[in-house]
């Protein structure tokens, strides 16, 4: 299910969201290597409470595409190249999209809301939560007629969520917030129908 066998023409071909996304943060990233650029679009761009509590909103957004290092966005990219293609199959991209943003926005929300006013946070993990969410809510609705897809999802978001609570320097608020506005959205969109759809191209 997660096991990535497509060539690079191939992946861009069946997951073009996932492959722009992707594209688009390395792009970024690159452009944040010179380190004049790197303040400059972390000035304009990263997740800073008291900016956005004086209006700068798109900061919610915008720090989804920063990330602090080489190491971060690889993280964060390699766990979408794993886990985004199944669910941009399953839901489609347009829904693929809502699922990853407002999970990622939501969880930059919910940051500035629980944070002080100095707390300030880049990256796309919150979006990359999301994502896990939506398949903890494809668990829920397939329980009974997948259990093994439980055997693969669960020991994989909980292992996230330790990582979350242990690892310093984490944004939990950011983690917690996107797993838990993927699993409201894929319990929005997962109907039995798309289920039925997608089990039948899998066989």
């Amino acid at each position: 299910m997660f096991i990535r066998r497509e060539n690079f023409k191939q992946f861009i071909k069946f997951y073009p969201t996932v492959s722009l996304i992707i594209a688009i943060n390395f792009i970024i990233y690159i452009l944040t290597i010179p380190s004049d650029m790197k303040q400059l679009l972390f000035t304009y761009g990263m997740g800073h409470n008291l900016l956005i509590a004086n209006g700068e909103w798109w900061r919610v957004v915008t720090s989804m595409f920063l990330h602090a290092d080489f190491f971060h966005v690889l993280f964060n990219m390699f766990s979408l190249f794993l886990f985004g293609p199944e669910l941009e199959r399953i839901a489609g991209k347009v829904r693929f999209l809502t699922i990853y943003f407002l999970a990622g926005i939501f969880g930059n929300v919910l940051t500035f809301v629980t944070q002080d006013l100095f707390y300030n946070s880049v990256g796309a993990s919150g979006a990359i939560y999301g994502i896990f969410g939506a398949f903890a809510a494809l668990v829920y609705y397939t329980r009974h007629t997948m259990p093994q897809l439980k055997q693969i999802i669960m020991p994989i978001i909980i292992i996230g969520i330790i990582f979350t609570l242990i690892q310093p320097g984490i944004n939990i608020m950011s983690h917690l917030g996107g797993l838990v506005t993927g699993f409201v959205l894929g319990l929005i969109y997962f109907t039995p129908k798309n289920i039925i759809r997608w089990r039948n191209r899998r066989k």
